[in-house]
């Protein structure tokens, strides 16, 4: 009799519970339409980013591209009647935070997709957490080689071009525009500067060079003095720095300050605004830094000029920059396979669209995926620092760009 009892009373509460949501999915349709994600009127997106410390800004600059994206799209009754949502937290550009935050916007929040990510330390520890899910992890704010592994991930999706490609072009420059061949690179030690550090080996290579000195620094401080003296003794014409922008602009600051003036050479990552605020209004005639987007100020882009106006309407008064720029292609790229997909989108439709040889045009911008390229841009573009101005585009490391903007 007393089991009888029991087994009533599941009876009784058992759909009750379910009701409740308590076993597994819940039964609220709004919650869940047969994928992650997406309920009738949203699609939602994490974000795991540095947006405070050394790194800070470059993550706010993505995304607030993102978002100015994802506002202009909403302001025009959505994808397919859905709005766009951003979920996102800050990691401090620590890989253990990122691995942490990666698994509550997938498991607890349960996003469609990872956008955005900064760094190649968070990406390479959290990018195996989204494949394992099937989620997709779109537009990954670094040009790590790894990333680029079809066979390895395939719910990767990169827009821009890989640190490989920028320091080739870097090396290019120094080699032909100034004929110089004594070349260093100051680093931060890990997997990060490791790529830079690889890839300028990769560079120097091709025409037969050797570097003249390597030294490193800890992730997420300003130690370079040390690092950097070590190669003020090496006597380099031009440095490689492969770091984020606040120890970047401490080596450049402290190398004028005992006039050791080589050409400092930075990749994309460093961040453009970020760097060019912090070292002011001094004059540092010899820094340049590769882009993977265009120029944001171009007046005959198309896209540029869409750009300009989504972060004016999305925030008055915010400043421009590469950052938010790739941010918003990120956003734009993503919101076209939405599109394409149609109103009964999917993960596995999304990851498809880039999976195909087609372009992907976005204002007057192509993208080009295929089955064996998850990588959507592959030009490198180059800018020097002018002072009052920030990192202006030129063609040449001979280019004198003053009074450009």
């Amino acid at each position: 009799m007393e089991f009888m009892r029991k087994y009533q009373m599941k009876l009784i509460f058992f759909p009750f519970l379910m009701l409740l949501g308590i076993f597994g999915n819940p039964m609220n349709s709004q919650e869940n339409i047969g994928n992650i994600g997406i309920n009738e009127n949203r699609i939602t997106f994490g974000q795991s980013a540095a947006f405070t410390g050394p790194a800070g800004e470059l993550g706010k600059a993505m995304r607030l591209g993102i978002q100015a994206a994802f506002e202009e799209v909403n302001s025009s009754g959505g994808v397919h009647g859905r709005e766009i949502h951003l979920i996102h937290l800050d990691d401090f550009y620590e890989p253990d935070r990122a691995v942490s935050n990666t698994r509550e916007l997938i498991k607890n929040q349960n996003v469609f997709a990872i956008i955005g990510e900064v760094g190649t330390p968070t990406s390479r520890a959290v990018v195996s957490i989204s494949e394992e899910a099937g989620v997709p992890f779109i537009a990954p704010f670094t040009g790590a080689g790894f990333l680029r592994d079809r066979d390895r991930f395939e719910t990767v999706v990169n827009i821009r071009a890989s640190y490989q490609q920028e320091i080739n072009e870097m090396v290019e420059r120094l080699t032909q525009d100034r004929k110089i061949s004594r070349i260093a690179v100051l680093y931060q030690n890990d997997s990060f500067g490791r790529v830079g550090y690889n890839g300028t080996m990769n560079a120097l290579n091709i025409y037969g060079l050797r570097l003249v000195g390597a030294s490193v620094y800890p992730r997420n401080t300003n130690a370079v003095k040390t690092a950097l003296y070590d190669l003020l003794i090496k006597n380099p014409e031009a440095i490689i720095v492969v770091g984020a922008y606040e120890p970047v602009a401490t080596a450049i600051e402290w190398a004028h300050k005992v006039d050791f003036k080589p050409i400092f050479m930075t990749i994309s990552f460093v961040g453009g605004n970020a760097l060019a605020s912090i070292l002011g209004d001094k004059d540092f005639p010899d820094v340049f830094m590769t882009q993977v987007v265009p120029d944001f100020l171009a007046t005959d882009s198309e896209i540029a000029m869409q750009y300009r106006e989504a972060i004016s309407n999305f925030n008055p008064g915010e400043s421009y920059g590469f950052g938010s720029f790739e941010g918003y292609l990120a956003a734009r790229v993503t919101i076209e396979a939405l599109e394409q997909c149609g109103r009964e989108i999917d993960r596995e439709c999304f990851l498809n669209k880039f999976n195909q040889s087609d372009e992907i045009n976005i204002g007057d911008l192509s993208f080009n995926f295929g089955e064996f390229d998850n990588q959507g841009l592959d030009e490198v573009f180059l800018t020097k620092l002018v002072t009052g101005e920030g990192f202006v585009s030129v063609r040449s490391l001979l280019d004198n760009p003053q009074g450009a903007r």
